[in-house]
């Protein structure tokens, strides 16, 4: 190398640090920033507290990712004060320091790779993206629209609650499209709870951002097919979702299964909420949509299951219990996969079992755990990759062989994290 190309490449190099360092500088670069959306906008947590999401920023590119929290749900008193592992999150609010107490939720970003610059875990291309994390405190997946005055637990201190998660929700579309530059490519994710409303929500930061590109990863929050007047035989889920469309009025006048229909009318059914699972395919052919579920995962399956099905509630046995809701789990994923069979811009990626979490969340602490070697894909990030990346159909992964025997060392790895971390 000459000495001209010597010196202008330190000068290009010397250039980025100090361009780096002035960004970093910047209160609004590489660090959480506390958003508070006012009262006029609707805005709230379900006890009324003002509602925060975080954002972090970079001035090198105008990518997006759109984190949508987990935590378990509520549809009666006990539930929404919370405290059990199905119960709603943060009935307290979001303190605007959520993002660096470990005591909370988001346990400094560490959750999920997605929230993090530096995971020690796990790497992913989004960590050099704008990164959004909508937190999670309604009660309702992020999907509903409704106040509900809750007093099956304590008639005499009765609970007023917000199921306003769709409010939400939209009102940070609304502030990221005056907020943010326009992405050049946004990818909305969440685990669990917030599975379910980054493709509820789907629409709504499509058509509020209009990125020029834009991918779903949603994992652990399938909407599976269920059509209202299904029996819980053909469709176990059917006495979750008709109960939820009530209490957290997503068929009301301005519920989200009203506005869906009435604004794309050809894209779903309004009488079966999974519709959407495919109906994204449908609406937006040049994005790429994916959904991630375990097979064996034995927390959504109770949520969905446990509080309606008495054989359930009062197996005789945890090894009962689940085999149980396995069943009716494993008979659902099965409808919600051939729905998806139309649409060559949406996938899924269906591993059997990992051990952290109980299998529940393919995306928080690491990829690891994930694998499906039988088709020699060494993780969900390969899955992630393929929708940000790839060309041509989604990839579409399921895992045939049951076993739980480990091959590859990040699922090894994993599987130990799974015995030190408390989840």
């Amino acid at each position: 190398m000459s000495l001209r190309s010597l010196v202008l490449a330190a000068a290009k190099t010397l250039g980025a640090s100090l361009l780096f360092s002035a960004a970093a500088a910047q209160a609004a670069y590489f660090q959480w920033e506390t958003i508070e959306l006012p009262a006029s906008s609707g805005a709230t947590c379900g006890n009324g507290t003002p509602y925060r999401f975080f954002v972090n920023r970079t001035p090198f590119t105008s990518k997006t990712v759109v984190m949508f929290e987990g935590g378990g749900a509520c549809w009666d008193q006990g539930a929404c004060k919370g405290g059990t592992l199905l119960d709603a999150v943060n009935p307290d609010g979001i303190p605007a320091n959520y993002m660096t107490d470990f005591n909370r939720q988001a346990h400094w970003g560490l959750v999920t790779p997605f929230t993090t610059r530096i995971n020690p875990f796990q790497a992913a291309q989004t960590q050099s993206w704008n990164i959004v994390y909508l937190t999670y405190c309604t009660g309702d997946v992020h999907t509903g629209n409704k106040s509900v005055i809750y007093d099956n637990v304590d008639p005499t201190k009765p609970m007023v609650y917000s199921h306003k998660g769709m409010v939400n929700a939209q009102a940070v579309a609304k502030w990221m499209a005056t907020n943010l530059p326009r992405p050049a490519h946004l990818l909305l994710t969440g685990f669990s709870a917030g599975g379910v409303g980054s493709t509820a929500l789907y629409p709504s930061f499509r058509e509020t951002i209009n990125p020029k590109k834009m991918a779903l990863l949603a994992d652990a929050g399938p909407l599976f097919d269920v059509p209202r007047n299904a029996t819980p035989e053909q469709a176990p889920s059917v006495l979750l979702h008709n109960k939820i469309r009530d209490v957290w009025g997503l068929d009301g006048a301005n519920g989200l299964v009203t506005q869906l229909i009435s604004k794309y009318p050809g894209a779903g059914s309004i009488d079966n909420l999974g519709s959407i699972t495919s109906g994204l395919g449908k609406l937006y052919p040049n994005d790429r949509i994916g959904y991630a579920v375990a097979q064996e995962d034995a927390i959504f399956s109770a949520f969905s299951y446990q509080k309606f099905f008495p054989e359930i509630a009062n197996a005789s046995s945890d090894d009962q219990r689940l085999s149980l809701l396995n069943a009716k789990w494993r008979q659902e994923i099965t409808g919600w996969l051939n729905m998806m069979a139309p649409y060559s811009n949406v996938g899924y990626y269906v591993p059997n079992w990992r051990e952290l979490n109980h299998a529940h969340c393919l995306t928080i602490v690491t990829f690891g755990g994930t694998s499906i070697a039988e088709k020699n894909i060494n993780s969900v990030g390969t899955f992630l990759d393929n929708l940000l990346d790839g060309s041509g159909p989604v990839m579409r992964a399921f895992e045939n062989n049951r076993s739980h025997t480990r091959v590859l060392l990040s699922d090894m790895l994993a599987d130990l994290l799974a015995k030190i971390l408390p989840i």
